[in-house]
């Protein structure tokens, strides 16, 4: 039973590192798993981004994002689209770590 325990654990921590925000933008959209639209105003946005120099600030959902130069060490491939509608992720950048986060859909 103890092991049976000790492999969920292992599994859904080793899940949810999957989900991080380590990025790589691409500039072909049917390579990408996550569709970007780059908004101008904070509040329409659902995800509130930072980035970051450092690789081990990016978690999962954070909104902190690591932009890694290699597809293989990403945990999303990005496509900025100019439309929209089209997108899976309306995303604000902003300046300050303290501000990054996802805006559940609850306002």
């Amino acid at each position: 039973m103890n092991k049976l325990i000790l492999f969920i654990v292992i599994f859904i921590g080793l899940y949810s590192l999957s989900y991080g925000q380590k990025v790589y933008r691409t500039t072909n959209k049917s390579e990408a798993n996550k569709i970007i639209y780059i908004t101008k105003y904070k509040s329409e946005a659902d995800m509130i981004v930072f980035k970051t120099e450092y690789r081990s600030e990016a978690t999962s959902w954070s909104g902190v994002w690591y932009y890694t130069s290699y597809k293989s060490g990403a945990d999303w491939v990005i496509y900025y689209t100019p439309y929209k509608s089209e997108s899976d992720i309306k995303v604000y950048f902003t300046k300050y770590k303290s501000e990054a986060g996802y805006k559940p859909l609850d306002n």
